[in-house]
């Protein structure tokens, strides 16, 4: 409008629209939100999708930290250095030799809750873990996933800081949706310490970007990444379009009525409902939902959350147990304030996680035409018009 050309390497909210958004790449984990300095960036209601909610300045950051567009993700991956040295370690991004072994791991047990609360999924852990947290006084609340108010939306999880007890047993229980988590960090209508202390719990793609940001901080407007204290990572394979899958795949097509539904699980490759009688109406392979999936998971060769402080998820332990893994020394000592709370025991098939592993990089390898190097860039940009297939040959922007 004023004559004056852009500064070079400027890269817009309506690029990152163009390559990850309208090409059905975005995987909803809310870096975009988070990051954006000037908090132009939102949430549109309809479709729980990222857009632009007031100018954008060109400052790139979107891009950048945007685990489908300019992060390297697994730059983000901790060192598996062995032995006492990675118990001591700080957290870097030195990286791990994609697909061999499951990253940085201190300590991996299989655990369940001694008193499990109502709706918990598999051993209970996380909602046990955060509880003890809370009631200790370690931290102030936990950013997690609770069921939708909306009557009309049943079966959908919405991002959601609790800071009691009861919002976090309300919260129990796992959704298959992605819920834009990250851009629940602005924190400015919770209740909560001017130096709160947050704990956050979702998947990968998630602490891919919340590791990102904390590597880089820049300001990031009304989201407190800096409240970020404990990071806990769900093992996760697909991510799902909620309207596709609950609503689609659930209601329309298998005629399931969600008002009767009391539990929605995937769990050793299938994905499986109970209703309110204790009666399993559906028991599938996944694959036979995979058309509800979010097309951007193909991309993301992080199951086990190799960016986390812990690690956690239903593979590699018996039923009604969770497998932990504990990869920081923070990890550790946040697991240790709740041990009492628990009972350990050993993985019952630790090699599942291992082949879970090497199939989804295998998978993302041939989705992404590239190896996988966790030794990379931290942050890559493709140029002024960025390609919805990340082909390129990177520029390398930054690095930790």
């Amino acid at each position: 409008m004023n004559a004056i050309s852009d500064p070079p390497r400027k890269t817009w909210f309506w690029e990152l629209g163009e390559a990850v958004i309208d090409a059905d790449r975005c995987v909803g984990c809310g870096t975009c939100v988070a990051v954006c300095p000037s908090n132009s960036i939102g949430v549109r209601p309809e479709s729980g999708l990222p857009e632009l909610v007031k100018m954008c300045t060109g400052c790139s950051l979107c891009w950048d930290f945007c685990p489908r567009a300019g992060l390297h993700y697994e730059s983000t991956w901790l060192d598996d250095a062995p032995g006492d040295a990675a118990a001591d370690a700080p957290w870097s991004i030195a990286g791990t030799d994609a697909g061999e072994g499951l990253g940085q791991v201190l300590e991996a047990v299989a655990i369940r809750a001694l008193d499990p609360p109502s709706g918990a999924q598999d051993g209970g852990v996380v909602t046990e873990l955060l509880a003890s947290l809370l009631g200790a006084g370690v931290i102030d609340g936990a950013l997690v996933a609770k069921p939708s108010d909306d009557p009309d939306e049943p079966w959908k999880g919405v991002a959601t800081v609790a800071t009691t007890t009861a919002a976090l047993r309300a919260a129990a229980g796992s959704f298959y949706n992605q819920t834009m988590a990250l851009a629940a960090l602005d924190l400015s209508s919770v209740a909560l310490p001017a130096d709160p202390r947050i704990a956050v719990v979702g998947t990968p793609c998630e602490v891919q970007g919340l590791r990102a940001m904390q590597l880089r901080p820049w300001p990031t407007g009304a989201h407190r990444v800096d409240a970020v204290s404990l990071t806990i990572a769900l093992f996760c394979t697909k991510s799902f379009d909620y309207e596709a899958l609950v609503v689609g795949e659930l209601a329309r097509t298998r005629g399931v009525a969600l008002e009767d539904v009391a539990r929605i699980d995937v769990t050793r490759g299938r994905f499986v409902v109970d209703d309110v009688h204790g009666r399993r109406i559906v028991d599938e392979p996944v694959r036979a939902f995979l058309g509800a999936a979010l097309k951007g998971c193909n991309e993301c060769a992080d199951f086990a959350g190799r960016a986390a402080d812990l690690s956690v998820g239903s593979v590699g332990s018996a039923d009604g147990w969770t497998t932990v893994l504990v990869r920081t020394p923070k990890g550790r000592a946040m697991l240790d304030v709740a041990r009492g709370s628990f009972e350990v025991a050993d993985l019952h098939d630790a090699d599942a996680l291992l082949r879970l592993d090497a199939l989804n990089a295998s998978i993302a390898r041939r989705t992404l035409g590239r190896e996988l190097d966790p030794k990379g860039p931290l942050f890559i940009e493709y140029g002024a018009h960025p390609t919805p297939q990340p082909l390129r040959t990177p520029v390398v922007v930054g690095r930790a």
